[in-house]
């Protein structure tokens, strides 16, 4: 049975956006690895078309970059949308039935697969589907955006912390 892990870099004040800071090497290379083991992907439609730049090389990019990109369009994604109408290389697209498949999808596989997005993840949790929380906890304060937790959660135990790269400290919660 795979374990659904919703892991995000969050800022200090509890918001996630991609435009307004990036992981330094250290943590990037982590993802890399982390990237690398995964079984697989569920992202909700924004998230997913961010992570699209992937897709395509970039003239302008470092090794790093490269490797991720290589990790990232090797693993299978599945894309939660009620709007879009295809997806990208190696992903599949969930539509009315996402419930039903995403039970599947963690019944029949074996690893690790990342939740992509906090609204997908609200409704993940809703459903009692995800596993593990992981808050990539970096020292900026935005004052506003999209929240890690885009509603109420049950109560969370902590699992684990540990520092992972120059500057995040990685939080691990399980549900209750």
């Amino acid at each position: 049975m795979a374990k659904l892990v919703f892991g995000m870099n969050v800022s200090l004040d509890g918001y996630v956006d991609h435009d307004r800071f990036a992981p330094g090497p250290q943590l990037f290379q982590h993802f890399i690895k982390q990237t690398r083991g995964l079984a697989g992907s569920i992202y909700g439609r924004g998230l997913y078309e961010v992570m699209r730049y992937w897709d395509e090389d970039q003239p302008e990019w470092d090794t790093p970059e490269g490797d991720f990109a290589k990790a990232w369009r090797a693993q299978p994604k599945w894309v939660v949308s009620r709007s879009l109408t295809s997806v990208g290389p190696n992903a599949t697209l969930l539509g009315a039935d996402w419930e039903d498949a995403i039970r599947k999808l963690k019944a029949d596989l074996d690893g690790r697969i990342d939740v992509g997005g906090p609204k997908l993840a609200a409704s993940l949790t809703k459903l009692g589907l995800i596993d593990e929380y992981q808050l990539y906890l970096r020292p900026f304060v935005l004052g506003r955006g999209s929240p890690y937790f885009a509603e109420a959660r049950p109560p969370l135990r902590l699992l684990a912390s540990d520092r992972v790269g120059e500057e995040c400290l990685r939080l691990t919660y399980a549900p209750g």
